[in-house]
């Protein structure tokens, strides 16, 4: 089974930029689309981002003008792009399969915290 590594967060100031990365152990040409996801304190896990293998891309209303989403599958890696970030972006990370594909092992995720 493929796992999924993230990694790319940290601490960041509001209205600034963090590129996360998500690293497969295997291939990735074979899932139909990979999301990022994200879970606050609290909260459930939900989706923020997703790419099809044509490149397709669709994103939660709240960070569609922020985030940009991109995979490589030669590299096995899906990146999200984060553009100026809210306190309200702050929680933990993950990526996996997308909606219209079956998920993997969730990893230990990736934290962000925006904050001032």
């Amino acid at each position: 089974q493929v796992q999924l590594v993230e990694s790319g967060g940290g601490l960041v100031e509001p209205g600034g930029s963090l590129t996360l990365s998500c690293v497969a152990s295997g291939s990735i040409s074979r899932i139909f689309d990979i999301g990022w996801y994200r879970q606050a304190p609290g909260k459930a896990r939900e989706l923020v981002a997703s790419v099809a293998n044509g490149g397709t891309t669709d994103y939660k209303d709240s960070v569609r003008a922020r985030y940009s989403i991109s995979r490589d599958n030669a590299k096995r890696m899906v990146n999200l792009q984060m553009n100026w970030v809210k306190p309200e972006d702050s929680a933990v990370y993950y990526c996996n399969a997308g909606p219209s594909s079956p998920k993997y092992s969730w990893g230990q995720g990736t934290q962000v915290t925006v904050s001032s």
